[in-house]
């Protein structure tokens, strides 16, 4: 599933071409998604201009003037810019013509994405309680510190929780975790301020570093050139299980928490 860093390499791909620009056509080819397309999302979109392109959590928000489409990805989701008139290809669900002659084209093979539109994204139900941006200001390890007292849930668990912060999903929950030497099953309440502060600046160079690499491919993820992310290449633990800790060269375990592989290193991790 695309998270944070995948989101956001795509918002900043499409939004060059997008921003200033009026909608001039939305073809919906299939708006059986993870919930209906509104059926008349062409009449609220056309004739207006696209203000500006932002990201919150793993929502995409096209501004217009009046009003805003919210996008999410889904597993499988991806933006395209086509600038050359390339035919649609089976999944490609949505397609936004601007005065340009670009078209931004949604593909979805799973269909667990999203199209939906508000007139005030920022209290719409998926949006309104969600938790700070994990590169903001508002996000340190004093937040987290607070929030985790007399919490037994698993720290790994504590962290991906979208009320807590938003974006840290399975993938760089474990790269943070390694970095700030923490082990993913520790109690969150049980941790200090000072490891908390460490585990917030992990959680902010591992994403940072992400985004520079233009996200994490590891199975559906492209970008908005149809370029897949290289950060792959630049994982610590995820994916490593059984390989040498990078630090102490104990081989990494694995186990499985609420579903989703855990890998770590039961030395560097406490």
């Amino acid at each position: 599933m695309p998270e944070l860093p995948e989101v956001e390499t795509t918002r900043r791909g499409v939004a060059p071409y997008c921003e200033g620009q009026t909608v001039t056509q939305v073809r919906v080819r299939n708006g059986n998604l993870r919930w209906p397309v509104p059926e008349d999302l062409a009449a609220r979109m056309e004739g207006q201009i696209i203000r500006t392109v932002d990201r919150r959590a793993k929502y995409l928000f096209l501004n217009l003037d009046h009003g805003t489409a919210i996008i999410h990805l889904g597993m499988s989701g991806s933006l395209r810019i086509i600038a050359d008139g390339a035919p649609e290809q089976k999944h490609d669900h949505i397609d936004l013509t601007l005065d340009s002659g670009v078209i931004l084209r949604f593909n979805d093979p799973r269909r667990f994405g999203c199209w939906l539109w508000s007139d005030a994204a920022a209290l719409h139900p998926l949006i309104a309680n969600l938790g700070p941006e994990p590169l903001s200001q508002d996000f340190n390890g004093r937040m987290l510190f607070q929030l985790s007292r007399h919490k037994s849930t698993p720290v790994k668990s504590f962290i991906m929780n979208n009320h807590v912060v938003v974006g840290v999903g399975n993938i760089y929950a474990n790269e943070a975790l390694f970095k700030a030497g923490i082990h993913p099953r520790r109690k969150a309440g049980r941790i200090s301020l000072d490891r908390y502060k460490r585990l917030a600046e992990a959680i902010r160079e591992t994403l940072s570093a992400a985004i520079l690499m233009g996200g994490t491919t590891l199975r559906d993820f492209v970008n908005s050139d149809g370029k897949p992310g290289y950060f792959a290449q630049s994982l610590l633990v995820y994916g490593q299980a059984g390989a040498p800790c990078p630090e102490c060269q104990t081989p990494l375990k694995e186990v499985r928490m609420s579903g989703r592989s855990t890998v770590y290193c039961g030395q560097c991790q406490r």
